[in-house]
């Protein structure tokens, strides 16, 4: 599963980032439960998964920071994994 390992976002911008993990899954296997773990200096607005993908809405952020936002899916055939990205704050 490729995913992305950075993103930049502006302190002020509320923004949804999500996480596919189609490829990850065996066939008929779905996620269950999707849980985000959100730094301090960010906020989880939101959070939401489908069968197949787990999506989180970030707001806040200092400049000039890096946070590691990390994504834990329990999937219906009890696999575990997690992927974590990297939100860049810049100003825009």
């Amino acid at each position: 599963m490729s995913v992305p390992k950075e993103f930049e976002k502006d302190p002020s911008a509320i923004l949804d980032y999500t996480i596919n993990w189609a490829s990850w899954l065996p066939s008929g296997d779905t996620i269950s439960t999707s849980a985000w773990t959100v730094p301090s200096g960010l906020t989880s607005a939101s959070a939401s998964n489908t069968t197949t993908t787990a999506t989180v809405w970030l707001s806040g952020g200092t400049a000039g920071q890096v946070y590691r936002v990390t994504n834990k899916v329990v999937t219906a055939g009890s696999r575990t994994d997690e992927r974590t990205i990297m939100i860049r704050v810049v100003n825009r």
